[in-house]
């Protein structure tokens, strides 16, 4: 998912649409096209997937706007706009903070919306982890030396 606010990258008239539909489809399968017409404003062709990432980043801005004017710590304020960070520890709930606002300026200045969908999953996808009971068990971790021979799990007497 790719988003260009340099866009659109390719122009086409809107005798092209009659003409070379499915080449002018294909075009804006990839990137933006504008849609030049003689009797009217430009149109831009681009797909729903770029569409999507654009309504998606735009309401993350909306919503980190929002929670950059409210008064308090920016932890409290980022758990006000997305509640599963309570199911974080203390420590992890300061660093999800600062990464999503980091990946969200990255996003910002890239024109990338993908690093903080990615970035707001990920710690979404961590914290219904944790509250799931999941990575409260201690690990037991196979050293490889012992345990392995070949390739293979070798079990012990």
């Amino acid at each position: 998912m790719t988003l260009s606010y340099d866009l659109p990258v390719a122009t086409r008239r809107s005798s092209d649409l009659s003409k070379h539909s499915a080449e002018v489809f294909a075009e804006a399968e990839d990137h933006p096209v504008t849609v030049t017409r003689r009797d009217g404003e430009s149109l831009v062709l681009m797909s729903q997937r770029e569409a999507d990432a654009r309504a998606e980043l735009l309401q993350i801005a909306a919503s980190l706007i929002t929670v950059s004017l409210e008064d308090g710590p920016l932890t409290e304020r980022m758990a006000s706009l997305y509640p599963w960070i309570y199911a974080l520890s203390t420590e992890d709930r300061e660093r999800c903070a600062r990464d999503l606002i980091d990946a969200a300026r990255a996003s910002f200045s890239t024109h990338q919306p993908h690093m903080v969908v990615a970035k707001l999953t990920s710690w979404r996808e961590t914290a219904t982890a944790i509250a799931a009971g999941l990575g409260s068990q201690p690990v037991e971790w196979l050293e490889e030396d012992d345990d392995m021979v070949g390739g293979a799990l070798v079990e012990r007497p």
